[in-house]
């Protein structure tokens, strides 16, 4: 009996994987190991390109585990997206006692599209807000691991079929 070669990981392909996310401290960061394996085609944006370079080449059944410098996984802190703003645009959030707005907290924005800009409050002094619109993981090295569970080529179209 023939054996049919392993299918690789390559552009298109339909790939099934658990996968992690960590800090080199090893605090777990994101990860799927305990849930449903995650399920996408490469390069059809759902995982960033330096995960992707990193699974390329593999196969069902394939364990990896990489370190990603930050321009390879969230992108280095970029200052120009630390902006301050004048106190009086967040006096309502400051003197609201449900929800405190304080150093750390998770303010969201509207960009000029509508679209939501989450931004981090770095500071907050007696005249001025700092928010920090970088990535919460910019900066910093990701350790990602991934198990491939199944590999479909590019060129087949997959069907999902529930009992």
């Amino acid at each position: 009996m023939t054996r049919e070669p392993k299918q690789k990981i390559q552009a298109g392909s339909l790939v099934s994987l658990h996968f992690s996310l960590a800090l080199s401290s090893g605090e777990l960061v994101d990860g799927n190991f305990d849930k449903k394996a995650a399920s996408f085609r490469l390069g059809d944006g759902s995982m960033l390109p330096g995960f992707e370079e990193k699974i390329l080449g593999s196969s069902a059944g394939d364990e990896i585990e990489a370190k990603l410098a930050p321009e390879q996984a969230f992108g280095e802190i970029n200052p120009a997206n630390v902006h301050r703003f004048p106190i009086a645009k967040f006096q309502n959030l400051l003197e609201d006692d449900l929800i405190p707005t304080e150093v750390g907290s998770v303010v969201s924005f509207k960009d000029a599209g509508g679209n939501d800009l989450p931004g981090v409050i770095a500071d907050i002094t007696a005249s001025t807000v700092v928010v920090d619109f970088n990535h919460p993981l910019a900066g910093k090295d990701i350790v990602f691991t991934a198990r491939i569970i199944s590999v479909i080529d590019a060129d087949v179209e997959a069907v999902e079929i529930r009992v």
